[in-house]
């Protein structure tokens, strides 16, 4: 991260009309925007410009055309990550993803927060804090998740979700905003009957 700014945590900072920032933008943007140009099936070209805009990326992880983000080196991702069509995250502070993390289309991850007082916002003022995903982690079709949330290994959110706290692990959690309805147990091994022919 030597030469870019760095965005102080937990309080409030220039973000908008701040030129460091922007330039910095900038060139997320152009790579974005290069990344979705390409045709979805191009994996080998994919991961080339992945891994000089993602900022740490496991073995195996996929993005899905088309994906945004801000920076795109604060963003860390584990193994075997997947994120359907339309993932957009908004990574002003860090985002890190565990190992075996599905994102269902259309998803939203975004760090910051602006000011309640109208003034701060119309100054520019923000605040970013950072969201962490662990292990083995379902974010459902349509989610948002907002700055500051831990969501636990293994657990799954459902689709349309707007986390707006931190979720436990082992946990089904779904609504607006986000809440836990249950524990994942070993029952939900027997939810869905097994396909038992070949491939």
């Amino acid at each position: 991260m030597h030469g870019k700014p760095k965005v102080p945590l937990d309080c409030l900072f220039q973000g908008c009309y701040n030129p460091a920032f922007e330039a910095e933008i900038r060139k997320c943007k152009d790579k974005c925007w290069r990344f979705n140009q390409l045709s979805p099936n191009d994996r080998e070209a994919q991961q080339a410009l992945l891994t000089t805009l993602i900022g740490k990326m496991g073995a195996d992880a996929v993005f899905t055309p088309p994906f945004w983000c801000d920076y795109g080196y604060n963003i860390t991702v584990g193994d075997w990550f997947y994120a359907n069509h339309n993932l957009v995250i908004q990574d002003g502070a860090k985002v890190t993803f565990g190992n075996h993390v599905f994102i269902g289309p259309n998803c939203c991850f975004t760090t910051a927060e602006h000011p309640t007082d109208p003034e701060q916002r119309k100054a520019g003022l923000e605040i970013a804090k950072p969201i962490t995903v662990g292990n083995n982690v379902w974010i459902g079709a349509g989610s948002t998740v907002l700055a500051g949330v831990t969501i636990g290994d293994n657990t799954v959110i459902g689709a349309g979700s707007v986390v707006t706290q931190s979720i436990p692990a082992n946990v089904v959690a779904v609504g607006v905003p986000c809440r836990v309805k249950r524990e994942i147990t070993e029952a939900d091994k027997d939810r869905y009957p097994m396909y038992m022919g070949s491939y």
